[in-house]
């Protein structure tokens, strides 16, 4: 087995991504059983058990504050991953990836006093155009969840600063996985039903838990030892394009050129955002 020590950082970094990527493939071949809101649910409730088990999160004597702070992470939590299911569900995960990216996107402009970051939240703008100047053939609601799921993804990054202080490790994940579980739980099982708990949908749904929790949690943990902060924020940068090849590679989704193109625009101006070091090391990214 190899130790992800010998493995370069930015390996490790592009494997998480790939892991999230594919998770989301897997993900929307459950769609059909158990709809977009059984798949998030079973996505959630596997991955809060899995890390659970590992973290261990103890409650007693946190601060009603502390409480309130993690329950409302949940929550955005919760939000961020049903809009994102819901936008799979009607637009390529390429697509639906580049815009939901608009959102942390949007968290490191707007953290930043840089006039040059003008020119890179116009080259977003520029991808947004491309993506929907298409002639009608983009489902308009799938672009709507998708960007609301950004502004989930926006705001989760922005809690995920404060969860992190008052919880240690992965203890504040783990109890926010809790809580989005229990929270999509009438939502879930109204549309998956008795789905849920047949051995071969709850095995896929265990997949989708490993490919977008547990793999990616070790990976970035381990790579975010040795990398600096920008490089961390310019490799996650490439998380629309991963994306876009899962789509094709997993579910046929192939995009055209302007697609592409669009894809790139959105990269670009992430990579230009994140590329220069800030005070503060980027929060964690969860997909």
């Amino acid at each position: 087995m190899v130790r992800a020590e010998v493995v370069p950082a930015p390996v490790l970094v592009l494997g998480s991504i790939a892991s999230v990527q594919s998770g989301a493939a897997v993900a929307t071949k459950l769609f059909v059983t158990v709809g977009p809101a059984g798949a998030v649910l079973l996505r959630l409730a596997l991955s809060a058990l899995l890390v659970g088990l590992l973290v261990r999160p103890r409650l007693r004597g946190t601060p009603r504050r502390h409480l309130g702070l993690v329950v409302g992470f949940g929550v955005v939590l919760a939000l961020m991953n049903a809009l994102f299911y819901q936008s799979l569900d009607r637009i390529p995960l390429g697509v639906a990836v580049t815009f939901e990216f608009l959102g942390p996107l949007a968290v490191a402009i707007g953290g930043s006093r840089r006039a040059l970051d003008l020119l890179w939240a116009a080259l977003a703008a520029t991808g947004v155009v491309l993506l929907t100047s298409g002639g009608g053939d983009l489902n308009a609601g799938g672009v709507a969840f998708a960007v609301a799921a950004g502004a989930c993804w926006a705001a989760y990054i922005l809690l995920s600063q404060r969860v992190g202080q008052v919880f240690p490790g992965m203890s504040g994940l783990a109890i926010a996985l809790a809580v989005g579980s229990v929270g999509l739980a009438p939502y879930g099982i109204a549309v998956g039903g008795s789905a849920l708990v047949r051995p071969a949908i709850l095995a896929k749904g265990a997949a989708i838990a490993v490919l977008s929790s547990a793999i990616p949690y070790s990976l970035e943990l381990a790579a975010l030892r040795r990398l600096k902060a920008a490089a961390f924020g310019v490799l996650m940068s490439l998380e629309p394009a991963m994306a876009a090849v899962s789509g094709a590679v997993f579910l046929g989704q192939h995009l055209v050129a302007r697609e592409w193109i669009a894809v790139a625009a959105v990269m670009a101006a992430s990579i230009g955002a994140t590329a220069k070091p800030r005070s503060e090391p980027p929060p964690e990214v969860f997909g």
